[in-house]
């Protein structure tokens, strides 16, 4: 029996990737690289380059597979930036440039949001950033107001894109419309909020779950991308949310760690996490699941800031031959907390002096593990199961060492997937519509390497992250319910 061909696209920052996926493996993948315009706080990028990247990524992917497989596509899925938006007439043609997910022009508009919704965001539990889509809205309304034509509509990325697929304009995918207001409770735009905010209510998308069918790609689509005319197109996701799904973390309980610049942590739950500190917030997954998680303004990043020009995978070798030691350094990237508290003054600093360059090398490494700890230490006091499988993804998971140490530090096991990225989520995604991601996952996401912990480095590593925890309380970040639970987690 011919086997089905799924297509899951990501349009990411510097490049559009699409794979094909048969059965358990990605049969063809291709992808055409973006660029924009940044300049301090402006972040562009021209919503006609998206196309035309998606359409040579599409093309290349269905040209990648094996002779003689059958090019049916059954569903196709894609996935963007979160909170990147524009304009657009009623046609959908784009009125206004793409504002990037790191475009943070709209800070007055974010505080105006915040003030104007401060009820709605405090039982939410989150509240509007510069980079998030509702200020970039306003802002947006209020810079392209003298020209825009009348019955202008907002686009997210995404659905700008599911738009030209399908030949008319398609619904929101609420992943996307989280960061410009809709209410994932109540699945409803907060109408009085938005038109107290100057945000006419015929500007606003429809919304609908993830997975949820948007219409099928068109001729005028079909005959540009290679995606075969009729092909049903399903509503997407967050690039981060796909990410999770490409990891495999599936099921309620588990989680993906995802390690680059900086970390960040997403997983599932089935009621949706109250943080009193509105640094983690939740996505809704296709079957109500909720995906809560946070992003770190440590990570990885320090490791060039701080060894520039170097060798890493070698100082790697030569930091996995140490003793265990509890010298650490807190590595934040830039200045400022997010989390898993928020500290806006907070910085890098080490505790301990290193004897060498490998010993700091060593000691920024822990650091990563220790806050990675630290966050499911806050997970675990909001309440969130975080017992379930755990999976590391990002370009952290190169170094073998590096994984082994967050296995050690967590104290469990964890697994890099094989083949993890937003791409293949979204062909999960295609696959599963609103039924069962676990089920839809099942066979294409497969462990690569498994890490378990090991018992000789525990108390050193221990020691090391109370050590950690105890100063960052010290310096008045770290709030004191956090400080208490590490303690207690740590000492049970």
């Amino acid at each position: 029996m011919a086997e089905p061909i799924w297509l899951g696209i990501d349009v990411g920052t510097q490049s559009v990737r699409c794979v094909a996926v048969a059965g358990d493996r990605v049969a063809g993948a291709g992808s055409a690289p973006l660029a924009g315009r940044r300049a301090g706080n402006r972040h562009e990028q021209d919503p006609r380059d998206w196309w035309a990247a998606l359409v040579t990524a599409c093309r290349r992917a269905l040209a990648d597979l094996p002779a003689g497989l059958p090019t049916g596509v059954r569903a196709v899925a894609l996935c963007a930036t979160s909170g990147t938006v524009l304009l657009a007439d009623r046609a959908g043609r784009p009125v206004s440039p793409g504002l990037m997910y790191d475009d943070t022009r709209a800070a007055g508009e974010a505080d105006r949001a915040a003030a104007a919704g401060a009820a709605l965001w405090r039982e939410l539990g989150y509240r509007p950033q510069p980079s998030w889509a509702l200020p970039k809205l306003l802002w947006l309304l209020d810079h392209h107001g003298a020209d825009r034509p009348a019955g202008v509509r907002l686009r997210h990325q995404s659905d700008h894109l599911t738009g030209l697929l399908t030949g008319r304009p398609t619904a929101a995918d609420s992943s996307s419309a989280l960061k410009t207001g809709y209410d994932l409770v109540r699945e409803r735009w907060p109408g009085e909020l938005l038109a107290e905010l100057g945000v006419p209510a015929e500007a606003l998308p429809e919304v609908v779950r993830p997975g949820s069918p948007l219409g099928e790609v068109c001729a005028a689509a079909a005959a540009e991308t290679g995606i075969p005319a009729g092909t049903p197109v399903r509503a997407g996701m967050t690039d981060g949310c796909a990410a999770l799904l490409g990891s495999g973390a599936l099921t309620v309980g588990s989680w993906n760690a995802v390690l680059g610049t900086t970390l960040v942590l997403k997983g599932v739950t089935a009621h949706r996490l109250r943080d009193p500190l509105g640094v983690v917030y939740s996505h809704r997954a296709p079957g109500g699941a909720w995906l809560p998680g946070g992003a770190s303004g440590a990570g990885a990043g320090v490791l060039s800031a701080e060894f520039p020009g170097r060798d890493l995978d070698e100082l790697g070798a030569r930091a996995a031959a140490l003793p265990p030691s509890t010298m650490v350094t807190y590595p934040l990237v830039s200045r400022g907390e997010r989390f898993p508290f928020v500290a806006p003054d907070a910085e890098r600093f080490t505790l301990g002096e290193p004897a060498s360059e490998v010993d700091a090398f060593a000691a920024v490494l822990r650091g990563v593990a220790f806050v990675e700890r630290l966050c499911f230490d806050y997970l675990d006091l909001l309440g969130a199961p975080v017992d379930g499988p755990i999976r590391l993804t990002g370009g952290g998971t190169r170094s073998r060492h590096w994984c082994q140490l967050r296995a050690d530090t967590l104290g469990r096991e964890v697994v890099v997937p094989e083949q993890a990225e937003p791409a293949v989520g979204m062909a999960v995604l295609a696959r599963a519509g609103t039924g069962s991601l676990a089920e839809a996952g099942r066979h294409l996401v497969r462990p690569h390497r498994t890490f378990v912990p090991r018992g000789e480095p525990a108390e050193a590593l221990r020691e090391g992250y109370l050590g950690l925890a105890d100063e960052l309380h010290r310096r008045g970040w770290l709030p004191d319910a956090l400080a208490r639970h590490a303690r207690e987690r740590s000492t049970a």
